[in-house]
């Protein structure tokens, strides 16, 4: 075991989107994260797929939670660690008898962190919900897409895992640095709205300074700009330019031959000129292929890269060169980040089915075979 985090000790409450991705982040810094699945919860099932990538780095213990004797055995686990994330609706785990109240009365030091879409409280707080959902409420998905068409889906990177999963690790640390002044766990109330709220940061100040219209691809960063946006080449692949800056834009408009075009500086802030240059630099890029504009631009400060599909992505030499993707049981993931000169993360082991390190994990809270046999033929573990 390797990493920044070796010997923080984490139980992870099985979940789907965000908090699952959490865990995988911390146990690739070096947290001991054992997962507790339940029987029957087909929507949380763990795979022993190596491709499942987000379950990676876990131990996992089976337990009803319906069962008195499971939830006993569970409340011992969460004695034994300094995090517990759970990423169920308000109230759930208060119904099980495994809410922060409990939990924290018997273990002062945990450091209970909760994942919603729409938080703890307020009037959507327990209403059914997904990224796409939570993201439409922040003015993130309105901004993003072509004018003429509707708002596009970023994936669910930018609720989900920007604005969920980075969030929860990040109070989680936080909340990490801070018990070590005053000795005491804490509840973390992690919500993908608040989260992308933040995220949002920057396009809040550009409307606040009069830079920022509503409406989508009018802006800088939103494809409205001619020197900010995608463009498809000869052979149907696309490209994707971000010359901001005034020395990379001319740089840009001398790769693609456009200096003797009389197009001044002024004109790249020039939003009245924007449709009529975009068009033209549509025009060229159509002229040739990827590759070719790869070695034209690809490495200079055009501020230029191929647009690559995920296949793609794992062969480019920058990713290769950086090691960004590994092949772990016959199947590329993506490698542990950050990076860190001393403590480098890893990953820990394959996704295993749930249930897979039971026996272990009850033998580590001190458990015996003959108890451990009992809770087994009750149901209360598998």
């Amino acid at each position: 075991m390797a990493g920044p985090l070796q010997g923080l000790k984490i139980m992870e409450m099985a979940g789907i989107g965000p908090g699952p991705f959490a865990a995988m982040l911390l146990s690739d810094l070096g947290a001991d994260v054992i997962r507790v699945d339940r029987p029957g919860a087909s929507e949380f099932a763990a795979s022993r797929d190596p491709a499942d990538v987000m379950q990676r780095g876990r131990r996992s213990i089976a337990i009803d939670l319906k069962n008195e004797a499971g939830v006993a055995a569970a409340l011992e686990l969460a004695d034994s660690v300094d995090v517990l994330t759970e990423g169920f609706r308000p109230g759930v785990m208060e119904k099980l008898g495994l809410g922060p109240e409990v939990c924290l009365a018997r273990n002062p030091r945990l450091i209970y962190a909760r994942m919603t879409g729409w938080g703890q409280h307020g009037p959507l707080a327990h209403a059914a919900g997904h990224d796409i959902n939570y993201i439409a409420i922040t003015g993130a998905l309105a901004s993003i897409g072509r004018r003429d068409s509707g708002p596009v889906p970023p994936l669910n990177l930018l609720g989900d895992f920007a604005g969920g999963s980075m969030y929860l690790v990040m109070g989680i640390l936080a909340a990490l640095f801070e018990r070590q002044q005053s000795g005491r766990g804490q509840v973390i109330d992690a919500a993908i709205t608040d989260g992308v709220i933040s995220l949002m940061a920057m396009m809040q100040g550009f409307q606040g300074m009069g830079r920022w219209e509503q409406q989508r691809q009018t802006n800088m960063l939103d494809g409205g700009a001619p020197y900010y946006d995608t463009y498809q080449c000869a052979d149907g692949e696309w490209v994707g330019i971000g010359s901001i800056e005034p020395k990379f834009y001319a740089l840009l408009m001398e790769k693609l031959g456009m200096e003797s075009d009389g197009h001044t500086m002024e004109d790249q802030m020039d939003k009245q000129r924007w449709p009529q240059l975009k068009r033209r630099i549509a025009e060229i890029i159509r002229g040739k292929s990827r590759e070719e504009w790869c070695r034209i631009m690809e490495g200079t400060d055009v501020c230029f890269a191929p647009v690559l599909s995920l296949t793609e992505a794992v062969e480019h030499p920058h990713n290769r060169a950086r090691d960004s993707f590994v092949e772990r049981g016959g199947c590329w993931q993506t490698a542990p980040a950050p990076r860190f000169s001393r403590t480098q993360g890893e990953i820990q082991r394959h996704p295993v089915a749930a249930g897979a390190d039971t026996t272990e994990i009850l033998a580590e809270l001190g458990m015996d075979e003959a108890a451990i046999e009992d809770l087994r033929q009750s149901g209360a573990v598998f």
